[in-house]
C-alpha cells in the first residue's frame, strides 16, 4: 500500500497494491486510488509514474497511454509529468446507478512498450452531498375515516437521495398537527420511511380537509431537505341527527286560500355529507288523516301545501307533526310540531257599476258641472261590506255622495286641454276588512278645443338690421307665433299693422308672407335718406271670435361705404383748378390753405384723411392728414418757382375706400402781407372779401343753406300727427335720427338753428381766432378744441357768444 497525500483538493489516500507475476518480460501490477466525485476537470489525481517506478522521460518513448474499461475517459495521463488528471467532470450517481453498495470504481489500464508492460490501476470515486432529498409525488392524498381510532397508522411515500451513506436520507419532520404524529422506521438497507400516525379523532363536519408539510433531511453537511404535501380528506360517517330551526312553528293561514299555495317551507339540516345529509320529511302516526287530507307535505323539499279549500267555519285549527330522516346506513331521524291556525277572511270583493259617463267635453266646461255617476256595492257584512270610494288627487274633479252608494263626478277646477288634453279617471272601490279588497275601473274623458290662447312671439321685440342697397324683395326675418290650440284656432294670420310715414305707407316698403310670416323689403333703403323703421306685426288666428297678438319691429339700415367724399373748402366750380396768392415772404409754418371734404355716410364710413397726390416741391409744404391744413414747411427762396401746383386727395374710411381730390395753384406775389399763421389780430381795414375767404363763403354758405332746409323739413314732418289707427300704438317717426355731425378741428356748430355753419378757424397759442363773421346774438359751441383754450373773435361778431360742449 501507497499513501500519498497531493497538493491538490485537500488530502487524498492512494492505495496501491502490487501483485508481481512472472509471465514472460511482464509484469502485472495493480494500482488504487480514492477521489470524491464531481472534481474540476484538470485535477491531478496522482502521479502515476512515481507509483509504478516509471522515468519519467521515458514515457514517451515507451508510448505509456491509459484507458477506462467499459467507460467514458474520464480521466488520462500527461506524458510530460506522469500524472493522472480529470479529463471529465465524475458524477458518481450517473457512473454508479446501483445504490446496492457504496462502493464505486472506475478502472483504468495503463500500457507501456520496449518491453511491454500492462498495470491494472483502479479509481475509488467517493461520494459528495451534491443531491437534495426529493419525493416522487409532490402530493401525497389521504382519505381517511372520522371514524377511525386513534394510534391508526398510515404508510407515507418515502423520500429518495441519490447519494449514499451518510448523505442519504436520514430523517423526515411533519408540519404543526393536533391530529396527527409521524413515526420514523429504518429499513433492513438502513433506508428511512415515515409513517403517520393518528393521534386524536378526527370530525369531519369541524374540519373536512387536513393540509400538512412533510419535510425529508439528508445526512450530508450541510444538510440537504426536500418535501411534500399531505392532504388528508376526511371520510364522513352518519353520526350526525338532522334537525329542524325550530321544534315548534305556529302558522296562520287565511281561509279559502288557494289550492297550492304554500303554508310553510320546512327547513332541516343534517351535518354531514353525502348520502349520510340527504334527508326526507314524513307525517308521524299522530297526525290526523284529515289534516293529511287538506294540507301536503313534500317528501323531498318539506313543503307544505294547501291541498284542499280550508274553511274556517269547518276547522279552527290544525296540528301535525313531521319527522325527516337521513339516508345514511344507520338512519337518524328528527321532528318538529306544526300548529296551522285558520283566519276568517274578507272574501267579496267590491264591485263598481258606472251609471252614466259624459265624454267629451268642452274644455271651458263650468265648474261643479256633473260628468258622470257611479254606484258601488259589497256583498260582505259588517266592516267587510262598508266600502270607500275615491279617485287620485292630482286631478281637478271631485267625487260627491249623492245617495247610499251612489257617487258623482264633478268639475272641481279649471280644465285646460293644452296643458292635459285627456284625462284617464280611476275609481277605486275599497272595503274596510282586514286585510281590505278593492277594485276600480278607468274611464277615459276627452276635452274638446275652444279658442282661449292668444298667439304668441317668442320675443315681444325684434330688431334687424339690414345694409343699405338691399334688393327689392330680399328677405329679411321670420318673427313666427305659436298658438296652442287645436284645428282653426290654432291656423295663424300676419299682417302689417298700417301706418304712415313721411306720406309714405309701411305696406309700400315691406310686406309680410300671411302663411309664415317671412318678412320681406319691398324696396332699396338708401342709409343717407332712411335710417331706421318702427312698426307692428300682427298674428292673428282664425277661431270664432279670433284672437290676435302684435310684436314691435325695429328695422336698421346699416351703412355701406356709398358716398365718396365731396370737397367744400377750397371752393371751386367743378372740374375747375382753384387759385390762391401767397405773398413770397411767408414765414415757415404759415397756413397757407385748409381743404375740408364731407361725406354723407355714417360716423366710421365718413372719417376723412388728406393726403398731397401731387406737389411741384414736397420740401415746400405739408399736409395736416386729418385736418387738411396745407402749411410752409419752409420760408421761400429766390430759386422756388413763382407758381406751385397741389393736387390733395380726400379719402373716407369706408371698404373699400372712396375719395375725392382738389387741384390747387399756389402763386407768389411780392405783396407784404401777413401770413395766415401771423394773424393775431386782424385790422380793420383787411379785406374779408378776398378771393379765397369769397370761395370759403360762397361753397359753405351753399352747403350750410341745403343742410337748414333739409332740417326744417324734417322738423315739419315730426310735428304732423299721424292718422289714428284703431290696431297700432302711437305713432313714432320711422326715421329717428338728426345728424349731430362731428366736424374737423376749429369748427363751429350753432346750436340753435340746427344748421352747419362752417368758419375758417385756427387755434394758436391757446386761443381760438375766428377769421370769418358770424351773424351777432348767435350761440356756437366750439367742437374738438380742448378745454382751456381761450376764445378770441377777431371777425368783428363780439356780441356773438362762443362756448364749449357739455
Amino acid at each position: 500500500m501507497v499513501d500519498q497525500i497531493p497538493q491538490l483538493f485537500g488530502t487524498r489516500y492512494v492505495c496501491v497494491f502490487l501483485f508481481l507475476s512472472a509471465m514472460i518480460d511482464t509484469v502485472s501490477t495493480v494500482t488504487h486510488y480514492s477521489v470524491p466525485e464531481e472534481m474540476e476537470e484538470g485535477s491531478v489525481v496522482a502521479n502515476l509514474a512515481t507509483d509504478l517506478g516509471l522515468h519519467v522521460k521515458t514515457l514517451k518513448g515507451r508510448k505509456m497511454r491509459v484507458d477506462v474499461v467499459g467507460n467514458k475517459k474520464y480521466i488520462d495521463i500527461n506524458k510530460d509529468t506522469g500524472e493522472l488528471f480529470i479529463v471529465e467532470r465524475i458524477d458518481r450517481e450517473l457512473l454508479c446507478p446501483l445504490k446496492t453498495t457504496t462502493y464505486c470504481v472506475l478502472k483504468l489500464d495503463a500500457t507501456i512498450e520496449n518491453p511491454i508492460r500492462m498495470f491494472n490501476i483502479e479509481v475509488e470515486i467517493t461520494d459528495i452531498n451534491d443531491n437534495a432529498p426529493h419525493f416522487r409525488r409532490g402530493t401525497m392524498h389521504l382519505d381517511i375515516s372520522e371514524s377511525s381510532p386513534v394510534g391508526e397508522r398510515f404508510s407515507l411515500n418515502n423520500a429518495a437521495d441519490p447519494d449514499v451513506g451518510t448523505n442519504s436520507v436520514n430523517n423526515y419532520h411533519l408540519s404543526s398537527s393536533e391530529h396527527f404524529a409521524l413515526e420514523i422506521q429504518t429499513g433492513r438497507d438502513g433506508s428511512k420511511f415515515a409513517d403517520l400516525i393518528l393521534k386524536k379523532a378526527l370530525d369531519r363536519e369541524q374540519q373536512a380537509v387536513h393540509n400538512l408539510i412533510l419535510t425529508a433531511v439528508d445526512g450530508g453537511v450541510p444538510t440537504r431537505t426536500g418535501t411534500a404535501s399531505i392532504i388528508v380528506r376526511v371520510l364522513d360517517v352518519n353520526d350526525n341527527a338532522p334537525s329542524f330551526d325550530k321544534d315548534k312553528y305556529i302558522i296562520d293561514v287565511m281561509e279559502n286560500s288557494p289550492i297550492g299555495s304554500l303554508v310553510i317551507q320546512l327547513n332541516a339540516t343534517d351535518l354531514d355529507e353525502g348520502s349520510n345529509s340527504d334527508i326526507i320529511y314524513s307525517y308521524s302516526l299522530y297526525t290526523s288523516e284529515r289534516t293529511q287530507q287538506v294540507f301536503n307535505l313534500n317528501p323531498e323539499n318539506g313543503e307544505i301545501r294547501v291541498k284542499e279549500m280550508i274553511n274556517y267555519e269547518d276547522f279552527k285549527l290544525y296540528e301535525m307533526e313531521v319527522i325527516v330522516s337521513d339516508k345514511g346506513p344507520n338512519s337518524l331521524t328528527g321532528q318538529c310540531k306544526l300548529t296551522i291556525q285558520v283566519a276568517d277572511m274578507n272574501d267579496n270583493h267590491p264591485e263598481i257599476s258606472i251609471k252614466s259617463f259624459q265624454s267629451p267635453i268642452k274644455e271651458n266646461i263650468e265648474l261643479d258641472t256633473v260628468i258622470a255617476v257611479v254606484s258601488v256595492s259589497d256583498k260582505d257584512s259588517g266592516d267587510n261590506g262598508v266600502v270607500d270610494l275615491h279617485i287620485p288627487d292630482n286631478m281637478p274633479f271631485k267625487l260627491r255622495e249623492s245617495s247610499d252608494n251612489y257617487y258623482e263626478l264633478v268639475v272641481s277646477e279649471p280644465l285646460d286641454r293644452e296643458r292635459v288634453p285627456e284625462y284617464d279617471i280611476t275609481f277605486t272601490v275599497t272595503d274596510r276588512g282586514s286585510p281590505p279588497l278593492s277594485d276600480n275601473e278607468t274611464m277615459t274623458l276627452e276635452l274638446l278645443d275652444v279658442n282661449d290662447n292668444v298667439p304668441q312671439f317668442p320675443k315681444s321685440f325684434y330688431t334687424i338690421r339690414v345694409e343699405e342697397n338691399n334688393a327689392p324683395g330680399a328677405l329679411l326675418s321670420s318673427p313666427t307665433a305659436f298658438d296652442p290650440d287645436l284645428h282653426e284656432n290654432q291656423y295663424l294670420v300676419y299682417f302689417i299693422l298700417e301706418r304712415e310715414i313721411a306720406n309714405t305707407s309701411m305696406s309700400m316698403l315691406f310686406s309680410i308672407n300671411p302663411e309664415n310670416g317671412n318678412l320681406y323689403a319691398l324696396k332699396t333703403f338708401d342709409f343717407e335718406i332712411e335710417k331706421e323703421f318702427l312698426f307692428h306685426i300682427e298674428a292673428r288666428d282664425s277661431g270664432s271670435p279670433p284672437l290676435s297678438s302684435n310684436v314691435t319691429v325695429h328695422i336698421i339700415i346699416v351703412d355701406q361705404n356709398d358716398n365718396a367724399p365731396v370737397i367744400v373748402s377750397p371752393w371751386r366750380a367743378h372740374g375747375s383748378v382753384v387759385e390762391e396768392k401767397i405773398p413770397r415772404s411767408t414765414d415757415k409754418g404759415s397756413l397757407v390753405s385748409k381743404v375740408i371734404a364731407l361725406d354723407t355716410d355714417s360716423v366710421h364710413n365718413s372719417r376723412i384723411t388728406y393726403q398731397f397726390l401731387q406737389v411741384t416741391d414736397a420740401t415746400l409744404f405739408s399736409l395736416d392728414q386729418y385736418n387738411g391744413e396745407i402749411r410752409t414747411m419752409r420760408m421761400f427762396s429766390y430759386r422756388d418757382p413763382r407758381h406751385q401746383r397741389l393736387v390733395v386727395v380726400a379719402k373716407d374710411n369706408g371698404q373699400p375706400a372712396l375719395s375725392a381730390t382738389v387741384t390747387i395753384k399756389l402763386s407768389t406775389v411780392e405783396t407784404a402781407v401777413k401770413a395766415y399763421s401771423d394773424m393775431t389780430e386782424v385790422p380793420l381795414e383787411y379785406d374779408i372779401f378776398s378771393d379765397l375767404n369769397l370761395y370759403l363763403v360762397i361753397g359753405l354758405g351753399s352747403v350750410s343753406f341745403l343742410l337748414l332746409i333739409t332740417i326744417l323739413v324734417t322738423i315739419v314732418i315730426k310735428c304732423q300727427k299721424p292718422k289714428p289707427s284703431k290696431a297700432a300704438p302711437p305713432c313714432r317717426n320711422s326715421v329717428i335720427s338728426e345728424g349731430n355731425s362731428t366736424i374737423a378741428d376749429s369748427t363751429l356748430v350753432s346750436n340753435d338753428a340746427y344748421w352747419y355753419s362752417m368758419f375758417l378757424a385756427e387755434t394758436r397759442k391757446g386761443k381760438m381766432v375766428v377769421r370769418q363773421p358770424v351773424p351777432k346774438g348767435s350761440r356756437y359751441i366750439v367742437s374738438s378744441l380742448p378745454r382751456g383754450t381761450g376764445l378770441t373773435d377777431t371777425s368783428g361778431s363780439a356780441a356773438s357768444t362762443l362756448q364749449y360742449p357739455k
